[in-house]
């Protein structure tokens, strides 16, 4: 890589992530459990980093080593992180837990900033839902659970500790100082027509799909509620709602904090792809943040057009 050594460009990632040095310096004598010090001696570069400690701190910070060695400097590494949200091994579950740890952390930094552009609902309302969680859960292993035979909606069973995860999570997210969110004009109707069909084929019982119609209802509420007061009920945290006049053809977001900033594209229903580079972390923050002139805001400001946007999206919810 020009002018710059791997090691230098390693350190660089480093700081990026942490630009004190003194907290810097911390959290990798916590991660690597080694002395303070000794973590200074290697941001000096008086020694290096061990094989060993780069390889830890790049999977813990999931960070890639073909950016830190330069490998394909003209291209621009996304990262994957497939997880089995049915039956979550430790390791995935340990992952979950970090990630639920630096949300909560996010409510000490007031200019943190996240934005989901959205063709489905997103997890941060999703996840306060139980039937409606399922249901996605249960579409995600249906599209890719690569059973030999469907599970019907009724044999989708969430364990307690991914419940108290859901829970934790969706309590968690409303620690975000300011959030925005761009949802495809056609999202509920799309929703709504994928449960009909699941009701069609007899997936779904005509209990089960009352009780989705149930809790849809319920997010209808809270949605209403966060789009009048332009905030999360729960922290008081900003929160702004548009909605997108063309359609979406994916979920993708970006969050942006003093520690760290990254971007995600959404894919497989449940997982994502995501990269820390800057260049397209600006270029993502620049295409959505383009994508509000081609939408309506209805949180706080156009209360007729709100209203409007919740009487439909209750029609439609009564086709189920």
């Amino acid at each position: 890589m020009e002018n710059e050594v791997w090691y230098d460009h390693f350190i660089k990632i480093l700081f990026e992530k942490y630009p004190k040095r003194m907290e810097l310096a911390q959290v990798l004598a916590d991660l690597l459990h080694i002395e303070n010090e000794a973590v200074y001696r290697r941001l000096r570069k008086e020694v290096s980093f061990s094989v060993h400690e780069v390889a830890k701190i790049s999977l813990a910070w999931n960070i890639s080593l073909d950016s830190i060695i330069g490998i394909g400097k003209e291209k621009i590494p996304f990262l994957m992180q497939p997880i089995n949200y049915i039956i979550p091994s430790k390791q995935e579950l340990k992952y979950l837990q970090c990630i639920i740890q630096s949300i909560n952390s996010l409510k000490d930094f007031t200019d943190t900033e996240f934005m989901d552009v959205c063709n489905k609902l997103p997890r941060q309302f999703l996840a306060g839902y139980n039937y409606l969680n399922q249901f996605y859960l249960f579409k995600w292993l249906y599209e890719y659970g690569n059973e030999k035979q469907s599970v019907p909606f009724s044999k989708v069973v969430i364990s307690e500790e991914q419940r108290r995860l859901t829970a934790d999570y969706y309590k968690a997210i409303k620690n975000v100082p300011n959030t925005s969110f761009i949802f495809d004009h056609r999202l509920f109707d799309n929703l709504v027509c994928e449960i009909l069909y699941f009701h069609s084929i007899q997936m779904i019982t005509d209990s089960e799909k009352e009780f989705i119609k149930k809790d849809l209802n319920a997010l209808l509420d809270y949605l209403l509620e966060t789009a009048t007061n332009g905030c999360y009920p729960e922290t008081q945290n900003k929160v702004t709602l548009y909605i997108s006049q063309f359609n979406i053809n994916t979920n993708y977001s970006y969050t942006c904090t003093r520690q760290i900033n990254v971007c995600f594209v959404h894919v497989f229903e449940k997982h994502e792809i995501y990269t820390y580079d800057v260049e397209i972390i600006n270029k993502f923050k620049l295409w959505m943040q383009l994508k509000k002139n081609s939408s309506v805001q209805i949180s706080e400001i156009d209360k007729r057009s709100r209203i409007e946007y919740f009487i439909k999206q209750r029609q439609i919810v009564d086709m189920l």
